[in-house]
Formats: C-alpha cells, structure tokens, sequence
C-alpha cells in the first residue's frame, strides 16, 4: 500500500513538471527511483503526457524502462521518441533483449539500426533473428564465459573476473577446444576449490547436456524442469558452442507463451491489458466474435428444424442450456489438458491415440454419472421417465462428443504446424452447442410418442 501511495504521488509529481516543462525535475525522478517503479509510473501515466516525457528522458533512463514494460507499451515508447533517438536508446540494451525487440520492430527500421551497430554485434542480432522464435537459436546469448581446453584453472579465474559483469551466467565456465566444440564445463565453485595450475580439463565435467540451435522450445523447457539447470549450452550442427540459454530467461518466455496461449484461448488475437483502450480493446475481440456469432446462428437453425417436436414436449427446452452448456465446458476442459501436454512433449501418433483413449474413458465416466443424475432429476421433477432417459442418454453422448472435440481438434492443428491454442474456448464451445442440439432432438424426436 505505502508502495502504490508512493507511485502515484511521483505520478503527479512528473505530471506537474511536465506542465511546467521542467524535464530536468523528470528526469531526476526517475533516476531515483527504479526501473520496475518508473514501468509503473508510464504505465499509469495518462497518453496526453507520456510523449512529451519520453523526448525530453535520457537515454540511459529510456533503456532502463524499456527493459521493464511489455512489448506494447516498448514499441510506443520506440515511436514517440522517433528514429534517431531510438536507436541510440537500442544501442544501449544487450544482444539477446534487443534481438528478441527487434522481432517485433518493422523491418526496414531493423535495418536502419543494424547498420549503426558494431559490425560483430549486428552479425550476431542477424544471425539470432534468422531463427524462428520457438527455437533454442532465438532463446540464446552470447554473454557467457568459455575458456579452452590448454587453460590452467588458474587463468579460467582471471578470465571470469575480466567478464564477470558481460556474463549472463556465472554458475559454469564452458570449456571448448580449438574449433570451438563443446568439450565440458566447470562448476564455478570446482574453480574455487581447486589449485590454480591445475589444468581445467582435470576438473571439467565432460558429459554436458546441450541443444541443437533448433531445438523447440518445448523440449527446452522439459530439460529445463528436468534437470534444474540454471543455464543451457546452444551448440551447431557441428557441435560448435554459439551460445546458452539462462533460466530467467526460458522463465520470462514460458510467462509470455503462456499469456498468448490465454489470449488465443479466450479468443482474443492481440494483447489487451488494463491500459488498453474500450474502443481498441472491443474491435481486437470484436473478429473472432462476428464468426462466432454466424457459427452460433445454425443452432438456432436446428432449433427450428425441431419445431414440432419442441412444441409437442415444452418439458425439452427446460434442458437444452444444460445440455448445451455441460458439452462446451468438458470440451474446453479437454482443450485446456491437450494444450498445456502439447507445451510439455512432443505428440506422435501413438502419444495422440493414446491420450483419444484415455480422454475417452474419462468422459465415459463423467457422462455416465451425469447423464444417471439428471435422469433421476428429469423423472422426479417431470414423472416422465421416458423423459428422464432421453436427457440422461444425450448428456451422456454429448459429453463424449465434446471431449473429443476438445481433444481431437487442437491434435490436428498440431499436425498441421498450428497454434493449438487457437483451437479457443468459445469456438470449441460453439462447435459443441451445434452438435449437442442435434444430438438431444434426435433422440427426443425418436422417443417422441413416449414422451407425450
């Protein structure tokens, strides 16, 4: 509380300097105070007031803050502060958070910045931005610390005080021979402990795990939880070191795949957060929900087309929210089980099968105790017990036909290298609305003469 009491008086602090055009006074404000509370402070600061901030904070300041705030807000920073200045505040962010920046930038820009860098670290962002963003490639930085294998334990110590504050990670120095190949890695604490002539071949550990440039990150991740690694060692086709992955990091990317994945299964294709506007915020879900909306307009279609049964037993329309609700939520819950396994391991054919089965006997088992429970209440609340079978017997079919629909349909869009996530809950939803209804009027329409 005393925290946010305190943003938000240095919120209207700046907001008075901006006023008074004393930037100087701004600029000392955020000095002051750290980076997570200046992202805070921008990000409740109202638009009107942000651009003219941002040209008059300094460089420094500017690559602070940028490091601290989501994409969105990164790139309105980059563009109200224009092209020059940009690329002077970009000059100051390490390789491994620009390049995964620039992935977001236009290209003709990228371009621009790249030919003001040094020519080695341009090489390097162009060489990371060549990997698709799911790999180990673009998950990597060079700022680690490797020695080669004629080095004495001794001289490995000297060179990790040199690089102690480039380095990303000091838990392992990487040994590598003369062509660059991964040989092992020193705990840093065997470094220590050990006598400085000694050479760092004697004390390295030769079996090291490592990934491919390529790797996914899901496999990434499994090694990752695996093996509680704090860092990961990215090799070439040719077993030659190019980089390593930091825990933090795979950590931050995990967090953001994650809220992709929510956004995509809520059916929402961009970002939206608490800043976000309530124009922008309802035409970014405003697309998903039009296709829904003429999907949505066949169930009533088929309402129609069983008019006469509906007219004949009332009772029918009592049901049909449950019906259609309890076969959407059990497709969503099979989505949301096949999603998060598809970001944990790879799924063949015999992985997929097998999950089909195991999904199978599960919505067997909840669709029987359902489907024998609002039997019983259809019977006592209608004394129909004809009734109360054409409702036990449709919950129980549509809760497996949602199930697999929920299961089978994000399996093929992994098959066909796309998103499962975009398999959303209200499409999934949807779907089972449509094939719920047909299923609870067919079997009413062919009890009908019991049923009246």
């Amino acid at each position: 509380m005393l925290a946010r009491n305190m943003e938000k008086e240095l919120t209207l602090k700046i907001i008075d300097n901006i006023k008074n055009e004393d930037f100087d006074k701004v600029n000392d404000t955020f000095e002051d105070c750290g980076p997570e509370t200046m992202a805070s402070i921008i990000q409740n600061l109202p638009e009107r007031f942000r651009g003219a901030m941002l040209e008059h904070l300094s460089n420094s300041t500017l690559a602070s803050l940028i490091q601290k705030v989501n994409i969105k807000l990164q790139l309105e920073i980059l563009s109200k502060i224009g092209p020059d200045k940009a690329n002077r505040v970009l000059a100051l962010l390490n390789v491994n958070f620009l390049s995964r920046l620039l992935r977001h930038y236009p290209k003709t820009d990228v371009d621009s910045f790249l030919k003001e860098m040094k020519e080695t670290e341009a090489s390097y962002v162009r060489q990371i931005l060549e990997y698709p963003d799911d790999t180990a490639g673009s998950l990597m930085t060079n700022r680690y610390v490797s020695v080669n294998t004629h080095f004495t334990v001794g001289q490995a110590v000297e060179k990790l005080k040199t690089l102690a504050l480039y380095s990303e990670s000091l838990n392992h120095i990487y040994v590598v021979d003369q062509d660059g190949h991964l040989a092992g890695t020193v705990p840093y604490r065997d470094l220590i402990i050990t006598e400085p002539e000694e050479s760092v071949t004697n004390v390295m550990v030769e079996k090291v795990i490592s990934v491919d440039v390529m790797t996914k990150r899901s496999e990434i991740v499994r090694l990752l939880q695996r093996y509680d690694f704090t860092a990961l060692p990215v090799v070439n086709k040719d077993e030659v070191l190019i980089g390593i992955i930091t825990f933090d990091d795979m950590v931050t990317t995990i967090i953001n795949e994650a809220g992709e994945d929510i956004s995509k299964i809520s059916a929402m294709n961009e970002e939206i957060d608490f800043d976000t506007k309530p124009v922008s915020a309802a035409i970014r879900r405003l697309p998903w929900l039009i296709a829904l909306l003429f999907i949505g307009l066949v169930s009533g279609s088929i309402i129609s087309r069983f008019e006469e049964t509906l007219e004949q037993v009332v009772a029918l329309a009592f049901f049909m929210p449950l019906i259609a609700g309890m076969t959407g939520n059990t497709g969503t819950q099979s989505l949301a089980v096949v999603v998060r396994g598809l970001a944990e391991k790879e799924v063949d054919m015999r992985t997929g099968m097998k999950l089909l089965w195991r999904e199978f006997r599960v919505s067997l088992f909840i669709g029987i105790t359902c489907g024998l429970l609002i039997a019983i209440i259809a019977f006592v609340w209608q004394h129909n017990l004809y009734l109360g079978i054409v409702v036990g017997g449709s919950l129980l079919l549509t809760l497996i036909i949602g199930t697999f629909a929920g299961t089978i349909i994000p399996l093929i869009l992994y098959k066909l290298k796309m998103d499962p996530a975009v398999a959303s809950g209200p499409l999934i939803t949807t779907v089972n609305d449509i094939f719920s209804l047909i299923t609870y009027f067919s079997i009413a329409t062919h009890f009908l003469n019991k049923l009246t």
